[in-house]
């Protein structure tokens, strides 16, 4: 028993069983639950956005929709903030997306200011459109459940392909995430932003082997 010292399960618990982990993943082909699609031909906001800034189309991309109250969804976006965007800010190609219908930009810019008291904003994005075009991105979701007031309390994820993204199972049927349940974003939209971010790895380097056997 003298082998388990206090030390050496500190060292095996702070190295050695997080390489065990990452060896058992990164040698398993395509051996993991991919994230599942709920909708395909998400309509760019690209589309919508009178500057012309911002794109779905290669990145991994957290939608918002702040509505007429832009103020209803602060504590929402603030609890997305600290228990989403500062975890993946340095993940390529990962950006929050919070849509506001025009004529609210001084409201939007304070907000904006509020949550990047203490956060670098680059990837966050504020983007103004017509509620008609607000309306039609949203239904380009294909969910069947309406925005109130071009409003909603849940975040959605759009991958790098414009595809909805979320769990589609026997067990669960998840398309959105509150922003305002913080065990919601920990225990689901952190796990299911990890589980893409596999994805692309595991496509990425099963197409730098299909490349070295040849």
């Amino acid at each position: 028993m003298k082998f388990f010292t206090k030390k050496r399960v500190v060292l095996f618990l702070l190295f050695i069983f997080p390489l065990i982990c990452f060896l058992l993943l990164s040698t398993g082909k395509n051996n993991f639950t991919k994230l599942s699609t709920i909708t395909k031909n998400v309509t760019d906001v690209l589309e919508i956005d009178a500057t012309k800034n911002v794109t779905l189309s290669g990145n991994v991309s957290l939608i918002c929709f702040l509505g007429e109250d832009v103020g209803k969804n602060k504590a929402g976006l603030f609890n997305l903030n600290e228990k989403i965007y500062k975890k993946f800010i340095d993940n390529k190609q990962f950006q929050i997306i919070a849509l506001f219908p025009d004529g609210k930009e001084v409201e939007a810019k304070r907000l904006k200011e509020e949550i990047g008291a203490f956060t670098d904003m680059k990837n966050w994005h504020f983007v103004s459109a017509s509620a008609l075009n607000i309306n039609l991105f949203y239904e380009s979701f294909s969910l069947g459940e309406p925005l109130v007031a071009l409003s909603s309390p849940n975040a959605f994820i759009i991958d790098k392909k414009l595809s909805l993204r979320g769990r589609a199972t026997e067990e669960e049927f998840v398309f959105s995430y509150n922003m305002n349940s913080v065990s919601e974003l920990k225990d689901k939209l952190k796990d299911d932003i990890n589980v893409l971010y596999y994805e692309y790895y595991a496509a990425f380097k099963e197409r730098n082997e299909n490349k070295a056997d040849r």
